[in-house]
């Protein structure tokens, strides 16, 4: 569809890009143009003309600070008839010693000598109001811990000697050439307990800067009661988890991390709140409103938490605070934002099929969450210009991967969240024989051209007890007998290769990023499940087994070997001076080579690097001609190479040229004669 030229005349100069560039959009630009005013009015008359980075400093405001003389609080608490310190300090009585005062426009503060608080001590604020009272943690505190004996949380007054970063933040982010490594900290051990900060940056960090991986993606930071939660029901939004350390731990963590090159960004949970009173903001001042919805709308009916209201003033404070605070306490290089779908709709996403333009402008958005998550956007790059921002979406919402000034919601990638179900129902649902290798190229390509996505074949989702992941569903049982060198069978052989082509294809058709999960990339065996009351409590499946990597005897290390090997292709070049330099190969366009769906066989062309896939489990190719520009190549990758536990059937050291062809001397292509045996891929480079 193109615009008629009366249509392009028509506000011309006023037509967002969002809908210039697609006009499939223009019966919704009202819509959209709506959309965009009322964020732009919305940060007016949030910030009465500061700037977002100004305006969002909560941090520095509520919670407990002190200085040289003082320690002071402050709590938002508007139905609050009284609000007292308790704790370490009182001995957990109510005291007039202890109590804060009203300030106006429904905060409390309290103030007091630097001798009457100590780091390390536990507190809580006693919040009372008309017909009751509660025991809460602060809005904005810092650090809670767990007690042992009763699972309660407590803050805790948190003032050591301030940490000394050594280093600085990658000065280039990768934001063009993203290789993400998901991680969750305390499941990053292998002992049957929950692993450390400081216990990650010594023996797993080190992994992901030899595999090549460029950003590392953190679960789980934002303090949360239930660890079986994966992090998600988050209680206390500005404390670092107390399960994994010390915040300095963290930092510490973050500054290794940024010292190897690596970007640190976080999942992030705006999208919703647990129940809990005692450690939440289910009824910090009493109210069921202060912060989420009221009526029907408070709770999400699928995720048995509480939604925030961000048609509220001082929602958007707090969670547009939030986003800072990580930024410039942690010094965080961007976010993963969870639940962008639930967010962005009245129905959560529940029950939509999203097939159509219709679908997203049917009365059905919910403007002040979109409005959030546009106005946090714009703070976020704001405050660090290079950040990096990623939209947890299956919806598919056009814009919301584009700039704000275009009309688009302004984060920097969406999750392309359709690739590992694609990948789920194709292993499970379709015969070897009938994979089609033009089908598959399509659903890895299939997006919005103009908003960058971040490809993932599996994440930490398709590895939770109750599904399996790639490796679990090609191979199943025969991993615990038949993984072993020499010990192999059919289905071992199959499942490995086709590890490899998965997330060959996955990765080198990106456009903007790549994320793979703790320990996927050597095939990590079995599933996830956490500590709770259905496994006993048991840590047996929530913890990373390094030693089967490790030990060159198992097919792991050559699977890992392999990732090694791919993202180090795929992200790196070489300059003038032979010397290693980021390369944004995601940025290249794709042009398809060959695809020939009886042979099983594709290939395209990325930049200067041609990729074939031959999806045949019954058939290998002697001199398989693909049309490939004219020249010498190279091989740079060979998934049947026997370092990735391939059969190496052939021989990478021989250069190939192509052979010229008459008809298609114009197109400056020849023939490029190569052995493809099945189930492999191949990476080649044009060098001449």
């Amino acid at each position: 569809m193109a615009f008629t030229e009366k249509e392009k005349n028509i506000d011309a100069p006023k037509r967002l890009r969002l809908v210039s560039n697609d006009p499939g959009l223009l019966p919704y630009e009202s819509a959209i143009q709506g959309r965009f005013d009322y964020a732009a009015r919305r940060e007016q008359e949030l910030t009465n003309g500061e700037t977002l980075v100004d305006w969002a400093n909560g941090y520095h405001y509520f919670g407990i600070h002190s200085n040289t003389k003082l320690w002071y609080i402050r709590e938002w608490a508007p139905n609050a008839t009284a609000v007292y310190l308790v704790g370490d300090m009182n001995g957990w009585r109510k005291s007039e010693d202890y109590r804060l005062l009203p300030v106006g426009n429904g905060i409390w503060e309290g103030k007091w000598k630097r001798s009457m608080l100590r780091h390390g001590q536990y507190y809580k604020l006693l919040i009372e109001w008309q017909g009751g009272s509660g025991y809460r943690i602060p809005a904005y505190a810092f650090r809670a811990v767990q007690d042992e004996q009763t699972k309660l949380f407590a803050a805790q007054v948190w003032s050591p000697k301030p940490y000394e970063w050594k280093n600085e933040r990658p000065h280039n982010l990768k934001r063009d050439n993203l290789f993400i490594y998901e991680c969750h900290i305390g499941m990053s051990g292998e002992s049957g307990s929950v692993a450390s900060y400081d216990q990650f940056r010594r023996e797993v960090l080190p992994r992901v800067a030899d595999l090549g991986y460029n950003c590392l993606q953190i679960m789980a930071v934002q303090e949360h009661p239930y660890y079986g939660s994966f992090g998600y029901h988050v209680s206390s939004f500005f404390a670092a988890s107390s399960r994994f350390g010390t915040p300095e731990e963290l930092k510490a963590l973050i500054d290794d991390a940024h010292g190897r090159g690596i970007a640190v960004i976080m999942d992030i949970v705006h999208s919703h709140s647990v129940k809990n009173e005692q450690e939440g903001l289910a009824l910090q001042d009493g109210t069921p409103y202060q912060y989420f919805h009221d009526g029907a709308r408070r709770e999400h009916p699928a995720w048995d938490s509480l939604l925030f209201n961000y048609g509220k003033n001082e929602v958007l404070h707090f969670l547009l605070s939030n986003c800072k605070y990580w930024l410039d306490e942690y010094r965080f290089d961007g976010f993963r934002f969870d639940g962008v779908t639930s967010m962005m709709y009245l129905s959560h996403g529940l029950g939509e099929d999203f097939t159509s333009y219709a679908s997203y402008y049917n009365g059905n958005e919910d403007g002040d969450a979109i409005c959030y998550l546009t106005l946090a956007n714009q703070l976020i790059h704001d405050f660090l210009p290079d950040a990096i921002t990623i939209a947890e979406d299956m919806s598919g919402l056009p814009g919301l991967a584009a700039p704000r000034e275009d009309g688009g919601i302004g984060f920097d990638y969406r999750l392309a969240m359709g690739i590992p179900d694609f990948w789920i129902k194709y292993i499970k649902e379709v015969r070897d024989e009938d994979w089609k290798a033009g089908h598959i190229f399509y659903e890895m390509t299939n997006r919005r051209q103009d908003e960058k996505a971040i490809s993932y074949a599996e994440s930490h989702d398709q590895a939770l007890v109750g599904d399996k992941t790639i490796i679990f569903r090609l191979i199943d049982s025969d991993m615990y007998w038949h993984f072993e060198h020499g010990h192999d069978t059919y289905r071992v052989n199959r499942g490995i290769a086709l590890h490899k082509m998965i997330r060959l294809i996955t990765a080198s058709t990106a456009h903007g990023g790549y994320l793979n999960f703790m320990g996927n990339e050597f095939g990590h065996p079995e599933w996830i499940d956490f500590p709770r009351e259905g496994n006993g409590w048991s840590y047996h499946y929530a913890h990373r087994q390094w030693s089967l990597v490790d030990n060159e005897n198992y097919y792991y290390a050559d699977l890992n070997r392999f990732d090694h090997d791919m993202v180090h292709l795929l992200s790196l070049a070489k300059d003038e001076e032979d010397a290693p330099v980021a390369k944004p190969m995601m940025n290249e366009p794709i042009e398809v080579l060959w695809d020939k769906e009886g042979d099983q066989v594709h290939a395209f062309r990325r930049g200067d690097k041609v990729f074939v896939f031959n999806w045949n489990g019954q058939r290998s190719f002697f001199d398989y001609g693909i049309l490939a520009p004219e020249g010498k190549y190279q091989v740079l990758l060979n998934t049947d190479n026997p370092r990735y536990a391939g059969f190496g059937l052939a021989d990478d050291t021989v250069e190939h040229f192509t052979q010229h062809d008459p008809l298609f001397a114009n197109e400056n292509k020849g023939w490029l004669k190569l052995y493809l045996p099945a189930r492999s891929a191949v990476v080649l480079q044009r060098v001449e």
